[in-house]
Parts: C-alpha cells; structure tokens; sequence
C-alpha cells in the first residue's frame, strides 16, 4: 500500500487534546434575534441551567446580562448560587425543588422560587416566617406536562387548584409575583395541544383574577412556543436551547435565523496504513474495506461523544468528512482518513461545526442516535475545555487547556 503518511507538522497545538469554542457573539445576536421576535410587552428569561446547555454558565451568562437579557431561569439553588458568584445580579427564577430550610438564602439572594403544590408553599411559608424573611414565589400550574403544578386539566381540578392557590398567596412570607405553566408538545406540528394547554392557563388565571388575585408576571412560552405562537409571549418568555442557536426540533431549523454558539473539536495523535480486511477498535466490530489510512483522534466517550455513534457518524478532517470506524473508546476512536487530502499528524479535527463549505450539525449527531442536540450539547464532557470567543479572539477559558 502506498500512502504517505506526513508526521507533526499539523495546523493546531496538538497539547489542544480536544476543546469546545463558544461563539460568545453568536449567543449575543441570537439573543437579539428572539428580542426581535419577542412582542414588545414581554421580558425574555434566558435559561442557563445545566450549564447553559453546556456551553459554560460564567462566560455565557454575562454576555447574556450585558446583551439584555432580563431574567435568567436555573434548575437549581446550586445553580442560582453559581450565578450570584459569576457577578450576575439580574433576578433568577428557580424553576425545579429548593428544599423549604433555604428560604433565608433564597430571600437573601433574591431568587424567586417557583410553587407548585400547596403543602410546598406552607413549608416554605414556615420557613420563611421563622427566619423574618420574605420569598418571592412563581405559581406554577400543570396543564397537561405532568411534571411540577397544581393541576389543571379540566374545570373541576381548575377550581380545585384555584382554592389551593388563594391559600398559598394568602400565606405570610411570601410574595407571589409570577404564574407560570410548561408546554409539553410546543416543538410539534400540531398545534391542537400546546392551545388547549394555553387555554387552561388563561382559563385558570382569570378564575384567579375573579377572586382578586392577580400577579405580575405572566409565563409559559418555551423556545418552540415562543417561535410559534406569538399570543402566547405574555409578560416574559423563556428561551433556552435557541440561545445556543440549536433548533427546539429538526422542523423548526428555518423559523429563525440562529447561529450555532459551540463548536468541538479535536486532533489526529496518530495516522497508520491498514490493510484489507484490518480489525479495528474494541471486539473488532468493523473491518477496513480496503487498504487505507486511518487516524487515531484523543477522544472518547469520557469526552461525551457517545459510544452509540460508533460506525454511524462522521467528524471533518480539511474540510472533509472522514467517517468514525469500530468502536469509540473511553479516551479514543478512529476515522478513516483514506480519501483526505494531505492529512497529516497534528490536524485539527472537527467534532461538530464547520470546516470549510461542510459543516456536522448536533442535530445530525442526535439523529443518528435517536436523541435530541439538548441532550448532544449537554453531554460534551467537562473534561473538554470551553475557549470563549469574541470578535474572532480568545477572551477567556474555562476548564483545562
């Protein structure tokens, strides 16, 4: 067989084992982008949980504050309280559990805590009198996700769940300056649920309203609603996965103008000549067609790049895709580079993002493993280093590099 194979001499720092690039002005402009989109009324909440989708909460959150934003919405207290140390005082919202006993930490920190049931709001309530506090509190319903809510899925558990809720907003200690509900279906064709959810809400708050009881804000829209439905927008919406430029579903790529914020890559440690009919890679699961080359690449699914894309996905290698060959490791997998022009030890690798005129999306990745890009963007590991990005320079980095 004769192919050259060209040593070190590649086109990145080959110590850059494997690293994410956030584009922080692609997030800024997406940001604008929903702010254009948003009715004028409503305030946008940007939902950095999980680590803003794992493209790092420090660096994002504070181009989010500084670009606009007016809320931020976490999963967690730990989360808020991560905000709070990277300088970020825009209200936050907790949309999952805090433990009643934190109510001291959640006034002083001027989180607002969402309610969802009512002996929740009495415990919190207690706790909050016992430490001369006062929280503020988002009502949330559930109108058809199932999750977190009092339920509201017909006239009956309305009315119901409206005399919980004249209790809960009766109770000393808390303020309550938000109702709230969650869409289930909102990124599906079909309308017909995420309306009679819609419906619920308002059917539910005007009920309230009756009895004189009123909030300030008003929420439901998540990123799929908010492209969708534009009555929905309310007083405040909550985009999350369009921030990062990602599509809330595959058939909704087109109904914004969104920039992809993250891109990862890699490099080649290794290139070796391999014979027909080579075994490769963990149980020899493939075997090479032909004689070719092949490229050892440092990463694995301790990185995030799952196992289950073995033999199914393609990274880019000069602007080439060079698909992933036998099993992916915990630390390393292999690409078949045969038909890469000049490939050489020492090139960049992309993961996923552009190189060139071909681009891997996350929502190719996802597919090829029936998943979703949330899921594909969270996973990338926190061992991959994320290097921030902003006016094509380097102006901070998080994790190892």
């Amino acid at each position: 067989m004769n192919i050259s194979i060209k040593k070190r001499g590649g086109n990145v720092d080959f110590l850059k084992r494997a690293w994410a690039e956030i584009n922080l002005d692609a997030l800024a402009e997406n940001l604008q982008t929903i702010r254009r989109t948003t009715q004028k009324s409503a305030k946008i909440m940007a939902v950095v949980k999980a680590d803003a989708y794992g493209h790092g909460v420090k660096y994002c959150a504070a181009k989010l504050q500084a670009a606009g934003a007016d809320w931020f919405g976490v999963s967690n207290m730990e989360e808020a309280i991560q905000l709070r140390g990277h300088h970020i005082s825009n209200p936050v919202l907790i949309l999952g559990y805090t433990p009643a006993t934190q109510a001291a930490e959640l006034a002083r920190s001027g989180f607002a805590q969402t309610v969802f049931d009512l002996s929740y709001a009495q415990e919190l309530s207690q706790e909050a009198v016992k430490a001369g506090v006062t929280v503020r509190a988002h009502i949330k319903i559930d109108t058809g996700m199932g999750r977190l809510g009092f339920l509201c899925y017909d006239q009956t558990a309305m009315a119901d769940a409206v005399a919980e809720i004249a209790q809960v907003c009766a109770l000393p200690g808390l303020v309550c300056e938000g109702f709230c509900t969650h869409f289930a279906c909102a990124d599906e064709m079909n309308n017909d649920f995420t309306e009679s959810q819609f419906q619920r809400f308002v059917c539910t708050r005007q009920m309230l309203a009756d009895k004189g009881i009123t909030f300030t804000l008003h929420h439901c829209c998540n990123s799929a609603a908010l492209m969708r439905y534009p009555h929905m927008h309310l007083d405040m919406v909550r985009p999350g996965i369009i921030l990062y430029g990602l599509p809330p579903s595959p058939g909704m790529k087109d109904l914004l103008p969104l920039h992809a914020c993250m891109q990862f890559k890699t490099v080649i440690s290794m290139l070796k000549r391999v014979n027909k009919g080579t075994g490769l890679s963990y149980g020899h699961a493939y075997h090479m067609p032909d004689d070719g080359l092949v490229a050892t690449v440092p990463i694995g699914y301790a990185d995030g790049y799952i196992r289950t894309l073995s033999g199914k996905a393609d990274m880019l290698v000069r602007g080439v895709r060079a698909p992933v060959v036998g099993r992916i490791c915990m630390d390393q997998l292999l690409l078949d580079v045969t038909n890469v022009p000049g490939v050489c030890e020492g090139d960049a690798v992309t993961v996923f993002g552009q190189d060139g005129d071909q681009t891997i999306t996350l929502d190719e990745l996802a597919a090829q493993v029936g998943s979703i890009n949330y899921e594909s963007a969270c996973l990338v590991g926190k061992r991959v280093p994320r290097i921030y990005l902003q006016n094509g320079q380097q102006i901070g980095k998080q994790g190892l590099i």
